[in-house]
């Protein structure tokens, strides 16, 4: 049997979390959402984070699903729910995102009711900050917007309009478009013949 889950603590707020991410994956072209997937980091570390975003490697994605269906190298994005500040997802799991280039970790803090998202600069993972409005952007994904404030106080309708927001911006159409146009050349290339044999 599986270690047991809570419903306020954990199953509540990880559903609440995939759900904006899937909405997100359903508009993005080239961007693909992984729920409670296995990732091959390095040698020493196959952790199976509550969920990650990934983008396609035709549209510069940094990981590939390998030949065993486990994800080889770092996701762009990984979002973990963990219980408080005292979390093993902010220690441990910290480190490890960061030695291996995860470039955007989002940890929810159920019992301290905080969302923390870090950045990866040079190394080293620096806390995203919200805009004036208090919406935290993705720098890796354009569009992903998030309220955290009504994430964390399960204001649903709120955080799905935030994210509508920003998936009506440029930043993301263009993205969106950039993304389409690499997977199309990726298919041209894997559909025409080799001429090398």
């Amino acid at each position: 049997m599986p270690s047991p889950v809570r419903i306020r603590l954990h199953g509540g707020p990880h559903d609440r979390a995939t759900t904006w991410a899937d909405i997100y994956e359903a508009q993005t072209t080239g961007v693909e959402i992984v729920d409670n997937g296995s990732i091959r980091l390095d040698h020493d570390n196959m952790p199976q984070p509550d969920l990650f975003v990934m983008l396609d490697p035709a549209c510069g994605g940094q990981a590939r699903i390998d030949h065993d269906d486990y994800l080889d190298g770092a996701p762009e994005l990984i979002v973990e729910v963990a219980s408080s500040s005292a979390s093993y997802d902010l220690h441990d799991k910290f480190n490890a995102y960061r030695r291996n280039g995860v470039r955007e970790y989002l940890v929810w803090r159920v019992l301290d009711r905080e969302i923390d998202w870090f950045v990866l600069r040079q190394g080293r993972y620096e806390p995203l900050a919200p805009g004036e409005d208090d919406i935290h952007r993705s720098e890796v994904f354009p569009g992903l917007w998030l309220d955290a404030g009504a994430l964390v106080r399960g204001e649903l309708a709120r955080v799905h309009a935030i994210l509508a927001e920003g998936l009506a911006s440029l930043e993301h159409a263009t993205f969106a478009d950039h993304n389409a146009a690499a997977l199309a050349q990726r298919g041209e290339r894997d559909s025409s013949p080799d001429l090398g044999t």
